[in-house]
């Protein structure tokens, strides 16, 4: 759950200054003419010291209801809401939690037979992190403190295994915390002892067991990426008005290392290993990140028997590593992404991380966590292409076969994408494929060969016919998947797999511009892995399929076209032609850092863009204010282009759509003209937080785990509860799920995304939409598009990439996201597109979103911050409709509220907002518009004010009146 931000406090107590300044200069008045007053005699003094203190009064409830009602109007509103979850939606969602862990823990490795546990084992745990292990990630994906978790220790002992408790007490002893990783500041430090420090502790384990646990973790979060060298200055402080800042590598000046990334073991944890694995023959490694670590060195110790991989387990999934471990659970995951030996080999790593502009300083912009104050425009490149993970990695491979590559793919990758043991054993046959020539489909029987029950996940892949020189084709392509049900050993399920031959098509940037699925033979494969095959079949295509605009895709509802050619920048992509032939070029670290100019005139943020620039003379002003007498509720169920729409449009005034508008921070706003009320809208991608009320649901497992299971239905199950607390909470968007795509290991927010692969991602994010729509919920699903990193992630971040890569890896999960799903709204990247951010870029937006997915909801901003370039003006212009602030900025607000231009947009972006809110759980039932309750209270308590106010007022005159009396014959006498 976020904190609150003091820089947002700040920003709001600036909407305030207006209303401040006039109390000011009310108490000042009231004070002066108090003073003053001395000089008056009796009883004149005392009436006119009241007098002045009435009036003050009167103004400070006067200044309050405006500060009520205007600035803080929003925030006050989503405080005063929400539900509670029922017990029954708790207990469900812990048990949930346990069987997505169940199913997403990965068994690595299983020498000799080493796992399960024999009943009643006893085992030495070792690694500070046991005491304080990683169940989610940082920031807005944060689990709710509400609900206590279950922790590693905890889930061994509800599973029957005992452990050495002297070294958890040594552990807790030494310390209690974990470095805080937060959005602002970041301690990198791994905890962990130096093995002197263990004292007999290691040698007296072996008289308690003879099998030992090391237990390795690694967190990460939004706002940072995680360290490729683990040693720099160290610039962390607690102490700042902000909270946590800077960087600390670790307080551990030993462990401080250049030579190594944060995702390989620590110098502490590689001493320790060795002192571990020289007492015992029996090691079991737990992997506690959802960031895929180095894990080449399970390999070098003949000791380590078992290695289990095991990301964020969210509130309970503990339980569910405990049981795998005592074998009342058989594992059944599989990797989402690939576990290579060395993460400074991979394709990106030279083109990921902070590369600065040194030729844009006319376009710096106020950034008060920026160093000096402002921030200026980044870029990264996308240089890989389509060739991210395991599509390089099997590409590689089979150019290598080939006799064109120079690559050795053992020692590239440790475990493959899609790679997973079990306790038992299975056959998988794969029956005859047939293609109609939309669908092509085939049946695959999975039979339990071993002697314990479990589940196994049919893998499809294809290896499309590749012409040296032509588009671009990754070897090995996951197209579809499926898991089985638990089977009993010598039972089997027969799987019907299917697919769009579509599907198949590669998109052609430099020759047809669309989508062309090639003339030749189709490898279709079911595999174990994305490297190893079980049975393999072909699909021939006898003649090349253009999907142009003559033939476009039947997923399509417009054909796809080149659309991103403006974001491809002046750089070299990364091809298969020739065997690679151009690796170490267009894989090498940028060596120009200066924006072209032709890309510089196509640049703009609040430094040089103006809406009227943009407006259109012949745009005809719309109808507003109408007095038609529909309301919003009338219009659920109908049509996206029923006309009806037009005439709730027209009864919006140009007010009532800005502030639908600029106010969408974790909420729709109420618009009382038509009847529409306001809706709460929530973090986050592992549970729903609210972070006005401080409530929150049951955490889940990382989406990671989730992706691991490899099981649609377990994703599915996953939007359902989440739908159900989001519902008890009265909550109806859910700022989730997050699908962008894992580029690289050390992206600081891979934890709240599924995988490295697109189909695979896609999958589980529409599942999850369509399970939290069951509830009426809809979700924003984020972060649209190439939010691949967590450094310098806003919009001064320019991104280029190619359009085939943008469309076959960057934008894949969400298409298949939208297509088979119905999310209602999406959260829009913080970065550029190119030059463009994608806030702005009518292309992702509108041209794509809208008219080649056919999606009808609405487009949301990452969190609003004037960072510089966040304009609703651009913003609604170019198919982004509701600015996430969550209070009135000069950013937020449509500046440009009388052209026609202007009003057409924001009639559009109410639309898309309506749209969506008709149609979700806040329209299920006939409600009734009208004040909030707390408004309603205000008014009451404004009444009674009032009242002893005028009360005061009479009072003091009436005491004036009768002291002038008693002291008249006085002054007449005198």
């Amino acid at each position: 759950m976020l904190s609150i931000n003091i820089a947002d406090v700040i920003a709001v107590l600036q909407t305030m200054i207006p209303q401040l300044i006039v109390l000011g200069v009310a108490l000042v008045a009231a004070i002066i003419v108090t003073i003053c007053a001395m000089k008056a005699k009796k009883p004149l003094k005392g009436f006119i010291r009241k007098e002045a203190w009435i009036a003050f009064l009167l103004v400070v409830v006067v200044v309050a209801n405006t500060i009520v009602l205007g600035p803080m109007f929003s925030m006050i509103n989503m405080a005063m809401g929400g539900g509670k979850i029922s017990e029954d939606a708790i207990a469900e969602a812990k048990e949930l939690c346990t069987d997505i862990a169940e199913e997403g823990i990965v068994l690595l490795k299983n020498d000799d037979k080493a796992l399960p546990l024999a009943e009643g084992a006893k085992v030495n745990v070792f690694g500070w992190s046991s005491t304080n292990p990683i169940y989610g990630g940082t920031g807005s994906g944060a689990l709710s403190d509400a609900y206590p978790t279950v922790d590693f220790l905890t889930g061994l002992t509800d599973a029957g295994i005992e452990y050495n408790q002297d070294l958890v007490d040594f552990y807790k002893g030494w310390r209690d915390t974990r470095p805080t990783v937060g959005m602002m500041g970041q301690d990198w430090t791994i905890p962990e002892p130096k093995v002197s420090e263990y004292g007999n502790l290691i040698s007296d384990a072996k008289n308690y067991s003879d099998t030992a646990i090391f237990f390795i973790a690694r967190s990460g979060g939004e706002g940072a990426d995680l360290p490729q060298s683990y040693d720099g200055k160290d610039t962390f402080s607690t102490e700042g008005m902000f909270g946590a800042s800077g960087v600390r590598y670790s307080d551990q000046k030993d462990d401080l290392d250049a030579s190594k990334s944060y995702l390989e073991l620590s110098n502490r944890e590689q001493a320790l290993l060795d002192e571990v694995t020289a007492n015992f023959d029996n090691v079991i490694v737990v992997v506690n990140s959802a960031n895929a670590m180095e894990l080449g060195f399970v390999n070098d110790y003949s000791q380590i028997k078992s290695v289990l991989y095991c990301p964020g387990t969210g509130q309970t999934g503990f339980d569910g590593l405990g049981e795998i471990l005592a074998g009342q659970v058989n594992p059944s995951g599989k990797t989402a992404d690939t576990f290579v030996a060395d993460l400074f080999a991979t394709p990106t790593v030279n083109n990921f991380g902070d590369f600065d502009y040194t030729n844009m300083e006319a376009y710096g912009v106020d950034n008060m966590f920026a160093e000096g104050g402002k921030a200026y425009p980044t870029f990264v490149n996308y240089v890989e292409g389509i060739y991210v993970g395991y599509k390089f990695y099997e590409t590689a491979a089979a150019e290598a076969e080939a006799g064109n590559f120079e690559f050795d793919y053992d020692s590239a990758v440790v475990y493959p994408f899609g790679y997973g043991l079990s306790y038992t054993n299975f056959k998988q046959e794969m029956g005859p494929i047939t293609n109609d020539g939309k669908t092509v489909s085939f049946d695959v029987t999975v039979t339990n060969t071993g002697d314990v029950a479990g589940k196994d996940v049919v893998e499809v892949y294809y290896n499309p016919p590749y012409t040296n020189g032509g588009i671009e084709k990754s070897a090995a392509n996951l197209i579809q998947f499926a898991k089985t049900q638990t089977l009993e050993p010598g039972a089997s399920e027969t799987v019907s797999i299917s697919f769009a031959l579509e599907d198949m098509a590669s998109y052609d940037t430099y020759g047809k511009g669309c989508y062309v699925l090639e003339a030749g033979d189709y490898e279709i494969s079911i595999n174990s892995d994305a490297h190893n095959k079980i049975a393999t079949d072909t699909v021939n295509v006898a003649s090349d399929i253009v999907y142009d605009d003559s033939n476009k895709r039947d997923s399509d509802v417009v054909a796809a076209k080149n659309e991103f050619q403006f974001a491809e920048g002046d750089v070299t992509y990364l091809s298969r032609a020739d065997g690679f032939a151009n690796y170490a070029e267009a894989t090498a670290a940028p060596t120009s850092f200066e924006m072209s100019d032709d890309y510089k005139a196509t640049y703009f943020n609040e430094t040089n863009y103006d809406p009227t620039d943009y407006n259109n003379d012949a745009d005809e002003m719309p109808t507003t204010g109408a007095k038609n007498g529909v309301e919003l509720k009338e219009l659920r169920g109908l049509d996206y282009d029923d006309p009806k729409w037009e005439e709730l449009l027209d009864e919006m005034s140009v007010a009532d759509m800005n502030t639908l508008i600029e106010l969408g921070g974790y909420e729709t706003s109420a618009v009382d003209s038509i009847g529409k009320v306001m809706t709460y809208d929530c973090d986050g991608p592992a549970s729903i937080n609210n972070n006005f009320t401080g409530q929150g649901s049951i955490g889940f497992p990382a989406a990671v785990m989730i992706a691991c299971t490899w099981n649609k239905d377990m994703a599915l199950a996953f939007g359902q509860s989440i739908g159900r607390m989001a519902n008890d909470m009265d909550v109806s968007g859910w700022y989730a799920p997050a699908t962008n795509t894992h580029r690289s290991a050390f992206a600081g927010r891979n934890f709240e995304y599924y995988s490295e692969d697109g189909v695979l991602a896609g999958w589980m994010c529409a599942n999850a939409v369509n399970g939290a729509r069951e509830w009426g919920v809809y979700a924003y699903v984020k972060h649209f598009a190439t939010n691949d990193q967590e450094t310098n992630r806003t919009g001064l971040l320019c991104t280029w990439l190619n359009e085939q890569s943008m469309r076959e890896i960057y934008l894949k999960s969400f298409e298949i996201t939208f297509k088979n799903s119905n999310p209602g709204a999406t959260m829009v990247a913080f970065n550029n597109i190119g030059t463009v951010p994608a806030e702005a870029c009518p292309e992702l937006l509108n041209d794509v979103l809208r008219g080649e997915w056919g999606f009808r909801g609405f487009a949301e901003t990452d969190y609003f911050g004037g960072y510089g370039y966040q304009d609703s003006d651009r913003m609604i212009r170019n198919g982004c409709d509701l600015m996430l602030a969550t209070y009135s900025t000069p950013q937020s607000t449509v500046t440009d509220q009388t052209s026609a231009t202007s009003v057409i947009a924001m009639r559009q972006a109410s639309k898309n907002i309506l749209y969506t809110v008709v149609n979700s759980r806040a329209y299920d039932k006939d409600i009734q518009g009208g004040l909030p309750t707390w408004e309603k209270v205000l008014i009451i308590i404004d009444v009674i004010l009032g009242l002893l106010i005028v009360c005061l007022e009479y009072f003091a005159v009436k005491k004036y009146l009768a002291k002038r009396k008693e002291m008249a014959p006085t002054v007449e006498a005198e």
